[in-house]
């Protein structure tokens, strides 16, 4: 089980929105570079970067911040927003990334993510973010047809490293993670799952390592983090113990 601190970028700040509203951004850190260094710190040993900007205006905005953290840390990265095509997925992964994030192209250019996943394999992650089990796109601001069961089904023999369920209801609202509805799928799939959204105590962390979690690859934490609502030595020791188990 993975904990995946998350650095999300925007205007070249690390900042966390709540349901996903760029207009309700709070900027913890000017720095994401400095952020980055101060998870690695604290024993984090993988980082989940998404760019907000991209995520709306389809291509990538905050390169800068991101070749900066590459820089600045060694632990894996895995990056989303604004990766629309190939193009942009051979350049971040030549640049360090080690898994890419393909959201609004899965739902809208799936043959995108089949051959994606052809040329990079295991470096190709899709995520799935659900408003009421119905795939949201285009930074969340537009909800598709399709419910998250059917979209992850489209990519079970593609060769997809990883899917990421977020259940933006609870995006940065500190609800807690809906178990029930990530559990769901990874029990529907082959694809590994990694929960998203809403992730606020320890208790959350002692939930994960529950038996019905096992199929989980991890799980992704943002403003519990920045607020001090998680401790992280003691949540990457819960986990460390939970896997010797």
């Amino acid at each position: 089980m993975i904990l995946f601190p998350a650095i999300d970028l925007k205007d070249g700040k690390c900042v966390r929105l709540v349901r996903g509203l760029m207009e309700e951004a709070t900027v913890f850190n000017d720095d994401p570079a400095a952020q980055a260094r101060a998870f690695v710190a604290q024993g984090f040993e993988y980082l989940h970067l998404v760019d907000l900007n991209g995520a709306f205006e389809g291509r990538p905005v905050n390169g800068a911040a991101v070749d900066a953290i590459l820089k600045a840390i060694s632990i894996p990265v895995q990056l989303g927003g604004g990766i629309r095509d190939l193009a942009t997925i051979e350049t971040w992964l030549g640049k360090g990334v080690a898994r890419v994030i393909i959201g609004t192209a899965a739902v809208k250019n799936p043959a995108l993510v089949i051959e994606a996943c052809q040329r990079f394999p295991g470096r190709i992650a899709v995520g799935l973010d659900a408003k009421d089990g119905r795939v949201a796109v285009e930074g969340w601001a537009e909800v598709s047809d399709l419910t998250v069961l059917d979209m992850a089904r489209r990519f079970e023999d593609a060769g997809v490293s990883a899917i990421i369920y977020t259940d933006i209801a609870r995006d940065g609202v500190l609800e807690g993670l809906n178990i029930e509805a990530t559990v769901a799928l990874a029990d529907a799939i082959a694809i590994p799952v990694i929960a998203s959204g809403g992730l606020s105590s320890i208790d959350d962390i002692h939930r994960l390592i529950a038996a019905d979690c096992k199929g989980l690859e991890g799980a992704i934490s943002g403003r519990a983090l920045y607020d001090g609502r998680i401790d992280p030595a003691a949540a990457l020791r819960l986990l460390k113990d939970a896997a010797r188990c």
